[in-house]
């Protein structure tokens, strides 16, 4: 964290994951304006070094720093107050009316429900627990 604040990083998601046969370990830090890729340089480099020292995984992986991206998930009670007015899209553990995937303008949340409105102008409620994923939603 020294590192991350001391440059005015925010640490948005840590992930340790095994992907075909390999860990990685990916961080996903952002800051006002957006990520460069000299900033993931910075805070790999100063990872790397600390995670050498420390040695907190033994098992051998792949640091991986990025920005979230275009999708950045929301996880903190911050990521949802400035996403406020945003198109997002949910992804429930278990079926609602038969669908698990779910795209709206974010209306509202608090600590234990999230509601979106939709194309329609009705509006959905979801209990953040039946929720696996919530991001910024992105037309191409």
């Amino acid at each position: 964290m020294p590192v991350i604040e001391a440059n005015h990083f925010e640490l948005v998601d840590v992930e340790f994951v095994k992907e075909a046969g390999t860990r990685y370990l990916r961080l996903y830090i952002d800051k006002e304006g957006g990520i460069t890729i000299d900033d993931c340089e910075l805070v790999s480099r100063a990872f790397g070094d600390l995670l050498d020292q420390e040695d907190f995984i033994e098992e051998s992986y792949i640091l991986e720093v990025s920005s979230p991206g275009l999708g950045r998930p929301l996880k903190k009670e911050k990521d949802f107050a400035r996403s406020i007015g945003r198109e997002v899209e949910i992804r429930l553990f278990k079926p609602f009316n038969k669908e698990k995937e779910f795209f709206g303008i974010l209306k509202s949340y608090d600590g234990s429900q999230v509601t979106i409105e939709q194309e329609d102008g009705s509006e959905l409620t979801f209990e953040r627990s039946g929720i696996a994923l919530i991001r910024l939603a992105f037309d191409f």
